[in-house]
């Protein structure tokens, strides 16, 4: 089949797990035998149209209209400020995507399309577009809503565009079904609604191609001795990672576990109140930061070099960075209390045990966490054995690809 991808981050242009995720399931389509032409986000500098390892890449080039949209948007947009320039880009993107992909490619090009995806709010207008200028059927793939990722005080126009694209869609894909549920509660239509977790490279993350030298270096660079433990947290510094908690659940650790080093690796919002919560709370000599974006190479090193993975997110429909630390053996403790689809990829007990399951908004279960897999080192390496089996099992790209599009040949 012929598939549209519409996602507004594709590499080289990578702000999150979203377009990690995108990139590999397109990489999957292509080598299975489809054909796939993605439309992303050009930030200026990049080519218009090529080919990526055999997916064609379209990236239409956007203009500012930031200061046009007080004139005639709604106030909820006024309230955006200088973030205009985002939805400026955004909206843009979608617009030239959509007509570019309508009658460009189309009628001038002769592209006979299948089917159309389009992710999140993101790529919702180029999605609501095609569906009112073609036939061609429309999946709208839901990574994460807007109520969830602001605890209910997010943008109202935000919101109206994820409802329209939910109502306009011949199916929905979500990632956990931790995440379905939270959609029918909120009155999405519960018919058109699959579950397709996501998926690993377990060929890239594979301890076995770490050098122990590569892997000590990282250690050195953080000045964490070989007989202390090192704790890893990798994500987004925002509220919903549950960062501040864990470091509220540090001074319990430490009392217990003195040689600890915590290593957060990520940027956000919230990096000045990491720093002054660590200091505050008398343990920021345990804490080190990396508020960077690291590239995905490195990102194996700090796993390999790490002993415990701690993702202790309050809201996380998914979570790629779990599967990631599973991939490479490492024990994992995640937050599983409410939309967290962690818990589906973390068994908490009995013979297929590969992590502890903790609620991302209380310190205290975190420091539990934390302590218990400390205490058994060899129990924790035999976690961190079965949570790679079970990326193999469940959690490959590939196995992502072919659930994907039985859907979308469902709606053909």
């Amino acid at each position: 089949m012929r598939v549209g991808f519409f996602v507004w981050e594709y590499p080289p242009r990578l702000v999150g797990g979203l377009g990690t995720y995108a990139e590999y399931l397109a990489h999957e389509f292509v080598d299975i035998g489809h054909d796939v032409s993605v439309f992303t986000l050009n930030g200026g500098d990049l080519k218009t149209r090529e080919i990526l390892r055999g997916v064609e890449v379209h990236r239409p080039l956007i203009a500012d209209a930031s200061n046009v949209f007080p004139f005639f948007v709604v106030d909820d947009l006024k309230k955006w400020g200088t973030n205009i320039k985002l939805f400026n880009d955004i909206f843009i993107y979608n617009i030239l995507s959509a007509t570019k992909f309508l009658n460009r490619l189309i009628k001038k090009e002769n592209y006979n399309f299948d089917v159309v995806c389009v992710h999140d709010w993101l790529s919702s207008v180029a999605g609501l577009v095609i569906k009112n200028e073609s036939n061609i059927p429309v999946v709208f793939h839901t990574h994460s809503t807007e109520w969830g990722r602001s605890g209910g005080h997010g943008s109202d126009v935000v919101s109206h565009l994820e409802g329209a694209m939910a109502s306009g869609a011949d199916k929905i894909i979500t990632v956990s079904y931790a995440m379905q549920e939270d959609l029918i509660r909120h009155g999405w239509p519960q018919s058109k609604i699959s579950v397709v977790w996501n998926g690993v490279d377990p060929d890239r993350y594979d301890p076995r191609k770490v050098r122990k030298e590569d892997a000590a270096k990282i250690r050195e660079l953080y000045k964490v001795p070989k007989d202390w433990n090192m704790l890893l947290f990798v994500g987004r510094l925002t509220w919903v990672k549950g960062v501040r908690n864990l470091l509220q659940a540090m001074p319990s650790v430490i009392r217990e576990y003195p040689k600890t080093k915590l290593v957060i690796l990520g940027k956000g919002e919230e990096q000045a109140d990491i720093v002054e919560t660590a200091e505050r709370l008398g343990v920021k000599d345990n804490i080190v930061y990396r508020f960077d974006f690291i590239p995905e190479d490195e990102r194996i090193l700090h796993y390999a070099a790490s002993d415990v993975c701690i993702f202790p997110s309050v809201y996380e429909p998914f979570g790629i960075v779990s599967l990631e630390a599973m991939a490479m053996e490492k024990p994992v403790i995640v937050g599983a209390r409410g939309v967290v689809g962690f818990k589906e990829q973390v068994i908490s007990a009995g013979p297929d045990e590969n992590g502890v399951h903790v609620n991302g908004e209380d310190p205290a279960d975190i420091a539990w966490g934390i302590k218990e897999t400390l205490k058994n080192p060899e129990k924790a390496r035999n976690w961190g054995e079965n949570g790679r089996k079970r990326v193999l099992e469940y959690f490959t790209w590939r196995k992502v690809a072919e659930e994907t599009l039985k859907i979308y040949e469902s709606v053909i």
